[in-house]
């Protein structure tokens, strides 16, 4: 099996690889963004509401799993339920485009191709009985894979974690492998990860907001909750748990038949990329006890473990991010419905305040389960390139988030930031990019292979949170992008000579 280090290694983009590569995609192939199950009942839940009306940026402030300090918990129902999906994964709107429709999900995905699922594993709900569902989103519906309280599985399978075993449902998130590997193959593993973390970012969001009790588990055996989702790993495999609600302890396990749920054909002729499941595989862990252990590791170790970077004595630049009272105040279901990839920026200059503000509220660290350790915020630092910010020189910055200052690393330019960004002039025209960084070699040492999926999901979830804090704003727009990874790091060096970018997002205002 490939280790981490090496599978990201031989993903890695270049120039010379790029150049190279004759690969070009076959659109009679391309597979259905959503799966259909051709032998299952359905359950539609009662339609989701607008809300919460909490601002998006209050929201996605936190690094806990606890709501809004001096809050109490609010109860699940099913319309909570499908709330939580549909701000997730649902479809939020639909556009006529060059005399197309096309349907627009909640959260971004890598080539608007949507391999990420999102299952229930639930209690005895109001409206809801126990079961364990599939989202579809393409109808809004449930899929019901099987009837009961299966939640005693999943809190087995992570070594009894106090969220998932006091949780009144447990959402699954999943990536089908071939509906994003259709085009970019190998390179869907990380994919996962990034697409999966603008999901989580939305769900956190929204329940956040709502007042529930939720974070994300990333210790856990994982076959068998592949087994109880009745799915293959080869083709879909699970990603992340997010154990939402409290108060509801679950039962014992109850033991899980083998299902094969009938999902009809994604396309006519899938492509097996065998790097992605063997590289997730390398990561699995066996049963809870090894899940216990692996996050004990993470909490014996330090930040500097994982080779993140204090600030030096160079240039600091301060931030003056607005307060609670004076930031926007756009609910998170407004945010997630006007969020978009914003296709051609301004060279028009944002206000540093907004950038203040974007930066603070969407990299305070996520709420895991790993991270439990007060020792421990995450393992990615910020790297910034400004273009055009009110009052901020233009130039390459890590940004430190405990202290709300950028420290200079040196110069930029607009031509280089698109350079670095697989020669995509656009994302120079951007007001900033933001790269978040991790040391994969440090990692993988510290905490294994399963290290690896930490980081680049922490990228994702900060990438989700980015474009939510940029949409919160109504003149600013935003976009993922991909990169030459090894010219990045040369680029931030030598601060960032041991890091590679796990995501990228550019921000700015629109040109239209």
């Amino acid at each position: 099996m490939v280790d981490a280090r090496e599978y990201h290694e031989r993903t890695n983009h270049s120039p010379e690889r790029i150049r190279s590569d004759s690969f070009s995609l076959n659109q009679a192939n391309k597979p259905r963004p959503y799966k259909v199950y051709e032998n299952l009942p359905r359950r539609s839940l009662p339609e989701a509401t607008r809300s919460p009306d909490e601002p998006a940026l209050a929201a996605i402030a936190t690094s806990n799993a606890a709501p809004r300090a001096g809050n109490d918990p609010s109860s699940l129902d099913a319309q909570a339920i499908h709330t939580l999906c549909h701000y997730a994964t649902g479809i939020t709107k639909e556009l006529e485009i060059q005399g197309r429709r096309m349907r627009f999900r909640a959260a971004s995905c890598t080539g608007k191709l949507y391999h990420i699922d999102l299952y229930a594993v639930t209690g005895d709900i109001d409206g809801l009985d126990p079961g364990v569902f599939h989202f579809d989103p393409d109808t809004g519906s449930f899929d019901v894979l099987r009837d009961g309280d299966y939640r005693g599985v999943l809190a087995r399978a992570t070594g009894n974690q106090q969220a998932v075993s006091d949780a009144p449902v447990t959402f699954v998130a999943t990536s089908e492998w071939w509906r994003n590997a259709w085009k970019y193959r190998e390179r869907t593993y990380r994919h996962a990860f990034w697409d999966s973390g603008t999901v989580l970012a939305n769900l956190l969001a929204v329940a956040h907001g709502n007042d529930h009790q939720a974070m994300v588990v990333t210790g856990f055996a994982d076959d068998p909750v592949a087994r109880l989702l009745g799915i293959d790993p080869a083709e879909e495999a699970p990603l992340e748990l997010v154990p939402v609600g409290s108060g509801d302890p679950t039962p014992d396990p109850l033991p899980v038949e083998t299902i094969d749920p009938e999902e009809a054909p994604l396309s006519q002729n899938p492509v097996e990329y065998s790097l992605v499941p063997d590289a997730w595989r390398q990561s699995r862990l066996a049963d809870g006890e090894e899940a216990k252990a692996w996050r004990e590791r993470f909490h014996v170790s330090s930040e500097r473990a994982f080779g993140r970077h204090d600030s030096s004595d160079a240039e600091m630049v301060s931030l003056d991010p607005v307060d609670r009272e004076t930031a926007s105040g756009r609910p998170v279901w407004s945010t997630i419905e006007r969020r978009g990839s914003l296709r051609e920026y301004s060279h028009d200059s944002i206000s540093s305040q907004q950038f203040a503000t974007i930066l603070d509220r969407a990299l305070r660290g996520m709420p895991t389960d790993c991270f439990a350790a007060e020792t421990i915020d995450g393992l990615v630092d910020c790297y910034c390139l400004v273009h055009a910010v009110d009052g901020i020189p233009s130039g390459a910055y890590q940004y430190h988030p405990n202290a709300n200052v950028l420290e200079r690393l040196g110069e930029t330019d607009r031509r280089t930031a698109g350079h670095l960004a697989l020669d995509q002039p656009v994302v120079g025209d951007a007001a900033a990019n933001v790269y978040l960084m991790a040391d994969i070699d440090a990692i993988v040492e510290a905490v294994g292979n399963r290290g690896y999926r930490v980081a680049q999901l922490e990228g994702g979830i900060g990438l989700g949170r980015l474009y939510l804090a940029t949409y919160a704003h109504r003149a600013l727009g935003g976009r993922g992008f991909t990169f030459y990874d090894d010219l990045v790091t040369e680029y931030f060096s030598p601060r960032a000579a041991n890091q590679t970018p796990m995501t990228l997002f550019a921000l700015g205002k629109s040109a239209r």
